[in-house]
């Protein structure tokens, strides 16, 4: 069995064999009214992470995980800002020691910039992340505006989580699909998770 890495959300880790392969890439494509910030914070709490926010304030996302009810670390967080957003990402994942985590969050602003270099980006980051047996979590906004490069961040991504966030009656209900998992065996049923202080299974039965 390949070497795996815990995500730190304990449902996931038990259904993926104890975790993700180290030297994965995933993208975890949600809406943007999501929980799906709970996924990013609590990765944190499992080893190093460097997190590189694309559109809020590197101090607005430290308060952030530190508001947080659930388990997170201590990342290192900078803010990648400018007009060169790709060759900032670039030079940040270049310094990924071994053994960590990568978030990006949002990828949408990277997706949005030109395609070959796109492209540069998503090899190097794939190179370093397996050369380093480190996990990077790209977190890929699936809202009314959805890049056209997301084809190519999926095709390249190891796994791809995609997390469906819908109104039902009073409810809210949250599933998690993993369709790709290169290198391994896809789940083939869908997840349903209570998003809430943490994420946790959701053991309410579905009434049609």
């Amino acid at each position: 069995m390949p070497d795996r890495l815990r995500t730190g959300i304990e449902v996931l880790d038990r259904k993926l064999d104890g975790g993700i392969p180290a030297g994965s890439i995933v993208a975890l494509t949600a809406e943007p009214a999501s929980q799906a910030e709970l996924f990013l914070y609590e990765l944190t709490a499992t080893r190093g992470t460097l997190y590189l926010s694309l559109d809020r304030t590197g101090d607005a996302v430290t308060h952030s995980i530190r508001e947080a009810e659930t388990r997170t670390g201590d990342p290192t967080v900078r803010d990648v800002a400018g007009e060169a957003p790709l060759d900032s990402a670039t030079k940040l994942v270049g310094a990924l020691p071994e053994r960590s985590n990568l978030i990006v969050d949002p990828l949408d602003v990277l997706e949005r910039q030109e395609p070959a270099r796109f492209r540069n980006f998503m090899n190097e980051l794939q190179n370093h992340i397996y050369n380093t047996g480190s996990l990077a979590l790209l977190h890929c906004l699936d809202g009314r505006h959805v890049p056209e490069l997301r084809d190519t961040t999926e095709h390249m991504a190891d796994i791809v989580f995609q997390l469906e966030t819908r109104i039902k009656g009073d409810q809210i209900e949250n599933r998690l699909a993993i369709p790709k998992f290169r290198g391994g065996i896809a789940l083939n049923e869908v997840i349903k998770l209570e998003l809430s202080e943490e994420v946790a299974i959701d053991t309410s039965r579905d009434i049609a």
